[in-house]
């Protein structure tokens, strides 16, 4: 058997190209994958940056620890504190205490992600003057890199400033130096100190004081801006390619498998003559499992050569387009090239499984079958397949919804759930592909000439045929609009939300990383015909099942009056009025949600308080958090502020004298529709590029796909072909006719990726409306157009260029040729 696959691969190797490649790109993924996911783990510590030269560092408590059963449980604080005023005396005594200051600055002309600091600060990163001198006076800054000189004068969110030096740009951030008199006007709170003392008296000192840290060596580098950084972007990037290998297994054996079944179809006779010479059924079939063994060996170990070699270029990639700090490279690992190697093998010889199955019931009669029309496409074991995964795509959305719709919504369900779908559509194809064909081919059929009408039987007849291209078309015309479906419908449901719960006619906006301060909120509230409530953005955490601490988002509103008169919150039960400082609204999501019943909570700063439950929200798409009073938001600025119209106000006078109130502050001032506008959501850059990685690794392989069974399907027409030209017709005509097939055929894929679509779709329409919101479904005709174009574009020239080449032989020789 081992010989009769040799020769079958020799003679036969155009039938194998598509998926040699399709297993080659997919083992070279898969080992890529796996390199970086063994170099992430391997991923050094972050070294200390603004500080790197600091002696010791004192940070204020920044984190919450919970004890429970199963020990403790810890998370980052919202709102800091700072050390301790005794603590800070006694640090005094032992030496020279600098307190350190971060607040974002927006420059005209200037990088987006400014950070001021005072300049006592800047010898500990350390930054020494390259040009000009110190800042002396309040107006007075020192800059860092290139985008301003010594002598320019800038406008900032902070006022105008004269930039008096420059310091080299260290690659961590880009910095503003104020004095620091004017850094503690413009920040008032330090959450942490430099201490110029031995470590051992340092932590003397601060003993007792409760969550305060001293960091030394490479400690240090807890006190620069987000240290968690690295691991964050390493996590996103391994589910990037976690989720791109997943798709790429799926996509393989599904290329593999499509294949090999047509390829079986193809070679029914062949199997014939074979079985009329003697041969068993398990000859036949272990001939056809060789042949995917020979397949996958070879795939395999070229997969892992061009992983070998394509894996430094991406992770430089990933590294430029900020999915990875910049230190991050691949290193030298053996386990991924194991891993990409045997999964590859699994891969073919599972997609050739159920080919070779098919393949060895093939009877001796097949030998003398002429019959172009297929028969029995549908066999009992694609029956049941396909079936039991339609029932179990159906029963699991069904459970879903009854159960935990919320779960829908997440990115590994809506990214997952479609292959079931597609897999079960592909399988059951075969039932729907001939009247389906018919119908998209009805008006061509109608017009003068035999091209329309000949185009429509001939993809009605060759069921198998027609099914075996629309395959590949069908997977990236469900992919695209399953997953660019669900990021555009989650985020127009994130945008009806806003919209729905946004009374006021205004809504006033801090700078970010800044609140507003007493005096613009008093000239806020004198606006005349003006009703504002101002808020404050900050967290909760509660202690769920005894073992998780949960965090939500919190926002602390002055008073119900001014809410009510604001926001429509989307209440499931209760009254949103009888929030007082004892109490807090929560949603559907808490384990503990019923109106009148107490919970224990930890606000943004740690402190731990019992609060009575006033009111419940709907659980919506996962932003409806929690709302308390000021009281229980300690040390939250005020950051937006939502202003209402008075009975008989005039809209514009209040929108300039708003605009008037706010100029100083820096605040910005939008009607609803900016709001909406301004707040709409976007998918993150990791899951974007996440998901154009997953569409394009799909699309790669139904090109692969396509052009593999359009050549097959070509070469297995020859005579049909030669039957045409014998009959008068021109090759102009024949060509146009194959190409006219094959856009019948990519249209049935077409139409059949839209239902999928539709339905994964229709569940997440499903699933946000049992959590109260009805957005519009959002379908991105523009990916789709540009997927299935491209998908005609290559199926049409697959098709036309080997007909083309066919034709160039005489009417006479193609008739005499054998298939």
């Amino acid at each position: 058997m081992l010989t009769v696959a040799l020769r079958t691969l020799r003679f036969r190797w155009a039938a194998f190209t598509g998926s040699f490649v399709a297993l080659s790109l997919g083992v070279a993924l898969l080992t890529v994958m796996g390199l970086v996911l063994a170099s992430s783990t391997d991923a050094p510590d972050r070294a200390p940056e603004r500080f790197a030269a600091a002696p010791v560092v004192v940070r204020g408590q920044d984190t919450l620890t919970v004890s429970t059963p199963i020990g403790d449980r810890t998370a980052a604080l919202t709102q800091p504190r700072a050390v301790p005023a005794p603590a800070v005396a006694r640090l005094k005594r032992l030496g020279t205490v600098v307190e350190d200051r971060s607040f974002p600055v927006r420059a005209d002309g200037g990088p987006r992600s400014l950070v001021g600091h005072p300049w006592s600060t800047a010898p500990f990163a350390p930054y020494a003057i390259d040009a000009g001198r110190a800042p002396r006076t309040a107006d007075e800054v020192v800059v860092t890199g290139g985008w301003a000189a010594p002598g320019d004068r800038v406008r900032t969110d902070r006022g105008t400033v004269r930039v008096v030096g420059t310091v080299p740009d260290l690659g961590f951030e880009d910095a503003v130096f104020f004095t620091d008199p004017r850094a503690a006007r413009l920040s008032p709170v330090s959450l942490q100190l430099v201490v110029d003392a031995d470590p051992s008296a340092v932590r003397e000192a601060v003993r007792g004081s409760a969550g305060v840290r001293v960091l030394t060596g490479d400690d240090r580098r807890y006190a620069d801006a987000d240290p968690g950084r690295d691991g964050e972007a390493l996590t996103a990037m391994n589910a990037l390619f976690g989720t791109a290998g997943g798709v790429t297994a799926f996509v393989s054996v599904f290329v593999v498998a499509s294949t090999f079944a047509f390829t079986v179809a193809q070679r029914r006779r062949e199997f014939g003559l074979l079985r009329t010479a003697g041969a068993t059924p398990g000859q036949i079939r272990r001939t056809v499992l060789a042949e995917a063994l020979l397949v996958g060996v070879l795939a395999s170990a070229t997969g892992c050569v061009l992983g070998r070699y394509g894996a430094p270029p991406l992770a430089g990639w990933v590294v430029d387009a900020g999915l990875a700090p910049a230190w991050f490279t691949v290193g030298h690992h053996t386990w991924p090239y194991h891993m990409a190697f045997w999964t590859g093998l699994l891969v073919a010889l599972c997609g050739v499984a159920a080919a070779s199955w098919r393949a060895g019931r093939t009877g001796p009669v097949e030998a003398l079958r002429e019959a172009a029309v297929d028969a029995g496409a549908m066999t009992r074991g694609r029956w049941l397949c396909g079936l039991a995964l339609l029932l179990t795509a159906l029963v699991t959305l069904g459970i879903a919804l009854a159960d935990d719709p919320g779960d829908l919504l997440h990115r590994k369900t809506y990214i997952v759930r479609p292959m079931l779908l597609i897999t079960a559509a592909a399988l059951l194809a075969p039932l729907v592909v001939r009247p389906l064909a018919r119908l998209l081919a009805w008006l061509p059929a109608r017009l003068p000439g035999a091209t329309g009408m000949l185009m429509r039987e001939n993809a009605a007849a060759g069921v198998r045929r027609t099914a075996a291209v629309a395959a590949p078309v069908l997977v990236t015309v469900a992919l695209a609009g399953s997953l660019l479906g669900a990021t555009a419908t989650l985020n127009e449901a994130k945008a009806t939300e806003t919209r729905e719960r946004t009374v006021a006619a205004f809504v006033v906006t801090a700078p970010d990383g800044t609140g507003f301060d007493a005096r613009t909120l008093e000239r806020l509230r004198a606006v005349p015909g003006a009703i504002v409530s101002p808020t404050s953005s900050g967290s909760v955490h509660v202690l769920e099942e005894g073992v998780a601490l949960v965090r939500s988002e919190a926002r602390a509103v002055a008073g119900p009056a001014a809410l009510a008169a604001t926001t429509r919150l989307p209440l499931a039960a209760g009254n949103a009025a009888d929030l007082d400082d004892g109490s807090l609204i929560v949603n559907e999501e808490w384990e503990r949600h019923s109106v009148g019943e107490s919970v224990r909570v930890w606000l943004g700063d740690g402190t731990e308080k019992t609060l009575r439950i006033a009111a419940v929200m709907h659980t919506g798409t996962g932003g409806n958090g929690v709302w308390v009073t000021p009281a229980n938001a300690p040390g939250a600025l005020v950051d937006r502020v939502d202003v209402a119209l008075a009975h008989g106000a005039d809209t514009g006078a209040v929108a300039a004298a708003l605009r008037e109130a706010v100029r100083s502050a820096g605040g910005r001032v939008h009607d609803t529709d900016e709001w909406v506008a301004a707040t709409y959501p976007e998918t993150n850059r990791p899951t974007r590029l996440g998901l154009l990685l997953v569409l394009g690794i799909a699309l790669l392989y139904t090109g692969i796909s396509l052009v593999n069974t359009m050549v097959m399907v070509t070469s297995d027409r020859v005579r049909d072909l030669a039957a045409l030209r014998l009959t008068g017709a021109t090759g102009g005509q024949v060509l146009r006719l194959v190409g006219a097939e094959s856009l019948v055929v990519v249209a049935v894929g077409a139409v059949l990726g839209l239902v999928v679509a539709g339905l994964n779709l229709a569940g997440m329409w499903a699933a946000l409306g049992l959590l109260a919101v009805r957005p519009t479904p959002a379908i991105p005709w523009t990916a789709l157009g540009t997927a299935v174009g491209a998908c005609a574009v290559l199926a049409v020239l697959a098709s036309v260029i080997p007909s083309a080449l066919a034709l160039r032989r005489t009417a006479v020789r193609l008739a005499g040729t054998r298939p």
